[in-house]
Protein backbone atom coordinates (compact mmCIF):
# COMPACT_ATOMS: atom_id res chain seq x y z
CA UNK A 1 0.00 0.00 0.00
CA UNK A 2 1.18 3.53 -0.46
CA UNK A 3 -0.14 6.47 1.80
CA UNK A 4 -2.31 8.71 -0.28
CA UNK A 5 -0.72 12.17 0.27
CA UNK A 6 0.56 12.32 3.74
CA UNK A 7 1.91 15.26 4.50
CA UNK A 8 3.77 16.83 7.29
CA UNK A 9 3.20 19.76 9.26
CA UNK A 10 6.44 20.83 11.34
CA UNK A 11 6.84 24.27 13.46
CA UNK A 12 8.96 25.62 16.19
CA UNK A 13 8.10 27.01 19.77
CA UNK A 14 8.36 30.93 20.59
CA UNK A 15 12.16 29.78 22.16
CA UNK A 16 12.68 28.66 18.01
CA UNK A 17 13.05 24.62 18.85
CA UNK A 18 11.33 22.82 16.40
CA UNK A 19 8.28 20.97 17.28
CA UNK A 20 8.10 17.42 16.12
CA UNK A 21 6.03 16.78 12.54
CA UNK A 22 2.50 15.85 12.86
CA UNK A 23 1.61 13.80 9.38
CA UNK A 24 -2.07 13.82 7.85
CA UNK A 25 -3.40 11.07 6.04
CA UNK A 26 -6.81 10.57 4.09
CA UNK A 27 -9.39 8.86 4.91
CA UNK A 28 -10.98 6.51 2.97
CA UNK A 29 -12.61 7.71 0.03
CA UNK A 30 -16.37 7.79 0.15
CA UNK A 31 -16.73 7.05 3.64
CA UNK A 32 -18.09 9.15 6.15
CA UNK A 33 -16.37 7.97 9.78
CA UNK A 34 -17.40 8.37 13.05
CA UNK A 35 -15.23 9.71 15.43
CA UNK A 36 -15.72 8.17 18.85
CA UNK A 37 -14.69 9.38 22.68
CA UNK A 38 -12.02 6.33 23.36
CA UNK A 39 -10.17 3.35 21.11
CA UNK A 40 -13.18 1.30 20.64
CA UNK A 41 -17.32 1.10 18.89
CA UNK A 42 -18.78 1.04 22.59
CA UNK A 43 -17.30 4.41 22.66
CA UNK A 44 -19.98 7.83 21.89
CA UNK A 45 -19.73 9.60 18.91
CA UNK A 46 -18.08 13.00 19.38
CA UNK A 47 -18.42 13.95 15.34
CA UNK A 48 -18.41 12.76 11.54
CA UNK A 49 -15.75 13.38 9.35
CA UNK A 50 -16.99 14.75 5.95
CA UNK A 51 -15.86 12.29 3.04
CA UNK A 52 -12.57 12.90 2.21
CA UNK A 53 -11.17 14.46 5.33
CA UNK A 54 -7.19 14.50 6.18
CA UNK A 55 -6.63 13.85 9.79
CA UNK A 56 -3.31 14.09 11.93
CA UNK A 57 -2.52 10.98 14.16
CA UNK A 58 -0.90 12.03 17.27
CA UNK A 59 -0.75 8.68 18.45
CA UNK A 60 -2.52 5.20 18.38
CA UNK A 61 -4.03 2.60 20.58
CA UNK A 62 -5.61 -0.98 20.70
CA UNK A 63 -8.90 -1.19 20.77
CA UNK A 64 -11.99 -2.53 19.69
CA UNK A 65 -11.39 -5.47 16.50
CA UNK A 66 -12.95 -3.62 13.04
CA UNK A 67 -13.14 -4.18 9.57
CA UNK A 68 -12.95 -1.49 7.39
CA UNK A 69 -11.69 -0.70 3.54
CA UNK A 70 -8.57 -0.92 4.56
CA UNK A 71 -8.81 -4.53 6.22
CA UNK A 72 -9.24 -5.48 9.78
CA UNK A 73 -7.47 -4.40 12.92
CA UNK A 74 -7.92 -3.18 16.24
CA UNK A 75 -5.49 0.02 16.03
CA UNK A 76 -7.22 3.04 17.05
CA UNK A 77 -5.96 6.68 15.75
CA UNK A 78 -6.18 9.80 18.25
CA UNK A 79 -6.60 12.29 16.08
CA UNK A 80 -7.14 15.35 18.66
CA UNK A 81 -7.91 15.32 22.49
CA UNK A 82 -10.38 12.65 23.00
CA UNK A 83 -11.01 11.78 19.33
CA UNK A 84 -10.20 8.07 17.81
CA UNK A 85 -10.98 6.38 14.25
CA UNK A 86 -10.38 3.10 13.57
CA UNK A 87 -7.03 2.85 11.38
CA UNK A 88 -9.02 0.54 8.86
CA UNK A 89 -10.55 3.75 8.01
CA UNK A 90 -7.18 5.61 7.08
CA UNK A 91 -4.86 5.28 4.52
CA UNK A 92 -1.20 5.17 6.27
CA UNK A 93 0.23 2.63 3.78
CA UNK A 94 1.36 0.03 7.05
CA UNK A 95 -0.56 -2.85 8.52
CA UNK A 96 0.76 -1.71 11.99
CA UNK A 97 1.61 1.31 14.03
CA UNK A 98 2.65 4.49 12.40
CA UNK A 99 2.86 6.98 15.57
CA UNK A 100 3.82 6.36 18.97
CA UNK A 101 1.58 4.54 21.69
CA UNK A 102 -0.95 6.08 23.09
CA UNK A 103 -0.16 6.73 26.98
Amino acid sequence: MSVDRAEEVAGSDETGDVIAAVRYYSVAPGYRVNVRSGPGTSYRIVRVLPEGARVPIHCQTPGTRVTGPYGTSNIWDNIDSGEYISDTYVNTGSDGYVAPRCS
